[in-house]
């Protein structure tokens, strides 16, 4: 054998090995899917496979076919090559490998990709237990539904390609299926949005509709703003209805919640006024789903976080059940303040609740179990005492347990009026055990007044008559009823005296005797009529008696040992006179 030939025989020997060991240690190309494994039906898809810089061809090999799903030549820089779908079907759900071929042989096939088609069933229901808004560091439990018996759910993560859990179905006493996704703990630093699938164990590439997104909000311990409507929370269908989230705090965004809604709308703030800031939801026309309870979340564009949620808002739809109730009151509609008053509210048909709610008030209705009574599902509120600030047109409705925010038709307005409210004031209160503070004093004084009023009047009337019988008798007549000139009848010696002493005053105008005080400050201040007289006269009557005719006089009656005419006399008895004072 010559050198030349022993030298290429040892050259070859050497080579074969070498050729081999690097065709079997090429490594295995990247398999992967853009925008995502898991793709609705009917999108576009693309499949890339990223492998050696010496592949000249790229294999896709789907599981169950025994030849490559296709084939591509690599694209520059020549390592990678790119597979398109531009039309998802149940056709191209699968399991899929992919390869490279070089100049010294094939590669290894790649790691599995799942390629999932979704929309193929019906759709899938996700809430978060209790409600999706959860404190940092916290857990919730998401609840995935669905009437269809899927034997597995899966919960997809927004932004993440690949399911986060994939749980076994359970069949609840509901009737419904369902998982249940402990998640957990949240923290600020994410965005936390789940969706969730059902499939059947046949078909684990077949996945139904997606569940609507649902949002974990993060709060907070930052300051809670307010939620308020300008309406009364009771409404009805049609109308046009706006929540309203005001908060102190310079919040950039506002995020409005309904208890077991399925999404969260958000919208940015509105330019601060008078330090507020905050944004409007217009929630109309009304229709039964806006029934239910709200509450809302201020936050700031450059944090996840929320802040604590506002108070909650109850937002009551009138008009849904088929039954109208009817409203009474006891005593009655017209009660002073203090009085136990009881508001009747009653429905002949079956009723849970029953709501009391006042015209104008912003304050919830108020609510009380009914109580079946006579025939009737029924409820009282009272009010015991009644304050002027409960005066007002109320109204009542009925409600389920089921459903309590869904309301019946209104009973018909009830008008209560409570006297010292402001409008027209009610009667006052006709017991006088009860109180009506100082209402009740100004009826006492108010009558009292009257009474004085009526009793002068009836004097005057009196002096009035008087004083025309007066006028009216002749001198010397005889009258009946001394008595009431305000003299004392005088007989004998005595009465001889005092009517001489009576007509001297009348004509001198002089210093009266001893038993008659003449006061003639009238008479100085000018009044005509001032004069005091006493005027005596003989009549028919008996001898023993004296009249006195009297103007504007103010008799006192005295009586006293009578003077004796002369030194060393005595009086043989005592006489009577009369003082006069002028007026």
């Amino acid at each position: 054998m010559t050198p030349t030939l022993t030298t290429l025989l040892l050259l070859g020997l050497s080579v074969g090995p070498r050729t081999r060991a690097q065709a079997e240690t090429l490594p295995a190309p990247s398999l992967w899917a853009e925008p995502g494994s898991v793709v609705p039906w009917g999108s576009t898809v693309t499949i890339w496979c990223q492998g050696i810089l010496e592949a000249h061809e790229f294999h896709l090999d789907k599981d169950g076919h025994p030849v490559p799903w296709d084939r591509q030549k690599p694209l520059e820089p020549g390592n990678k090559a790119k597979f398109s779908i531009r039309h998802m079907t149940d056709r191209h759900a699968g399991r899929y490998h992919c390869s490279c071929q070089s100049p010294t042989g094939s590669s290894k096939g790649s790691d599995p990709l799942e390629l999932v088609v979704t929309g193929f069933h019906g759709e899938t229901t996700l809430s978060a237990l209790p409600n999706p808004m959860v404190t940092s560091g916290g857990k919730v439990t998401l609840q995935c539904t669905s009437w269809t018996a899927f034997h597995r759910f899966v919960l997809m993560k927004e932004g993440e390609p690949r399911p986060v859990w994939t749980l076994d179905s359970q069949k609840p006493t509901s009737g419904q299926f369902q998982a249940l996704f402990l998640v957990g703990p949240v923290t600020p630093s994410a965005r936390w949005t789940f969706r969730c699938h059902g499939y059947f164990n046949s078909t684990p590439q077949l996945w139904s509709y997606p569940s609507d997104p649902l949002e974990l909000l993060v709060s907070g311990m930052s300051r809670k703003p307010s939620l308020l409507t300008q309406q009364s929370p009771v409404v009805t269908p049609g109308q046009r209805l706006t929540l309203q989230c005001r908060s102190d705090v310079g919040y950039d965004r506002f995020a409005l919640y309904k208890e077991a809604a399925r999404d969260l709308p958000q919208h940015l703030s509105l330019q601060p006024q008078a330090g507020l800031s905050g944004a409007d939801f217009p929630l109309g026309p009304v229709n039964s789903s806006h029934g239910g309870r709200y509450t809302c979340y201020g936050g700031h564009n450059l944090s996840s976080e929320w802040s604590a949620p506002s108070d909650p808002l109850d937002i009551l739809v009138t008009g849904q059940l088929s039954y109208t109730p009817s409203l009474s009151v006891q005593p009655g509609p017209m009660v002073a303040s203090g009085e136990n008053v009881t508001l009747l509210c009653q429905s002949w048909s079956f009723v849970d609740t029953f709501l009391l709610s006042k015209e104008g008030a912003a304050d919830p209705p108020l609510r009380l179990r009914s109580k079946y009574r006579a025939g009737h599902y029924q409820a009282k509120f009272s009010m015991n005492p009644v304050t002027s600030a409960q005066g007002g047109t109320y109204r009542c409705y009925g409600s389920y347990s089921t459903s309590p925010h869904l309301l019946s038709h209104p009973s018909d307005p009830l008008e209560l009026q409570v006297s010292g409210s402001s409008g027209e004031p009610g009667p006052p209160a006709t017991d006088p055990s009860s109180t009506a503070g100082p209402n009740r004093f100004l009826y006492v004084l108010i009558g009292a007044a009257g009474a004085f009023v009526l009793l002068l009047c009836l004097l005057v009337v009196l002096l009035v008559r008087r004083r025309r019988q007066g006028k009216g008798r002749k001198p010397g007549a005889a009258d009946p009823e001394p008595q009431d000139r305000g003299l004392q009848d005088s007989s004998g010696p005595a009465a001889a005296t005092q009517e001489e002493s009576l007509s001297d005053a009348a004509v001198q105008d002089a210093q009266p005797e001893e038993g008659v005080e003449l006061d003639q400050r009238d008479a100085e201040d000018g009044d005509p009529q001032g004069t005091t007289y006493a005027q005596a006269a003989a009549s028919d009557a008996p001898p023993d008696v004296t009249y006195a005719q009297l103007n504007r006089l103010t008799l006192r009656r005295e009586t006293s040992a009578p003077h004796s005419s002369q030194a060393g006399e005595p009086p043989a008895e005592p006489s009577v006179y009369a003082a006069l004072a002028i007026r």
